[in-house]
């Protein structure tokens, strides 16, 4: 398991070892999963409310799988803990962020300054996000989220 280098909850964190979505099921006292590319992130929408950990790998940074495996859980409704782990790289830290990743454990260690540079590089974003911005549409025209 990798270290957590960077994280964005004030809970304490998780170090139960994550299981593989297939085992999952089999295992009603397990509170951590692990999903690679390729496993389904709908597969586990009927136990969140039991999950307190998501791990998401990336094994190579050019593998966007993971980006769409954070947004259905979002938008399903999970709070828990969503950690990327894998190559995960500086630039991919923001992108990750705004899909609704709150903790990041790469193979290698990140340069603390840049990784802040990439947190804090787009302080305003087009696209609806997970992580609680608005998007500069709504502040435009507060209207229509109403809608």
């Amino acid at each position: 398991m990798n270290s957590v280098q960077f994280r964005f909850r004030s809970d304490e964190v998780v170090t139960d070892p994550a299981v593989t979505v297939d085992s999952f099921g089999d295992q009603t006292n397990a509170s951590a999963v692990r999903i690679e590319p390729g496993d389904d992130a709908r597969d586990l929408l009927p136990y969140l409310d039991r999950l307190q950990l998501i791990e998401v790998n990336f094994p190579v940074w050019t593998d966007g799988r993971g980006y769409s495996s954070a947004r259905v859980l979002r938008e399903a409704g999970y709070e828990g803990e969503l950690r990327a782990v894998g190559d995960v790289v500086i630039d991919m830290l923001s992108h990750l962020r705004r899909c609704g990743f709150d903790s990041f454990a790469p193979d290698h260690a990140l340069n603390e300054a840049d990784a802040q540079a990439a947190f804090d590089r787009w302080p305003d974003v087009y696209q609806k996000t997970t992580d609680g911005r608005t998007a500069i549409w709504a502040k435009r025209h507060p209207y229509e989220q109403n809608r």
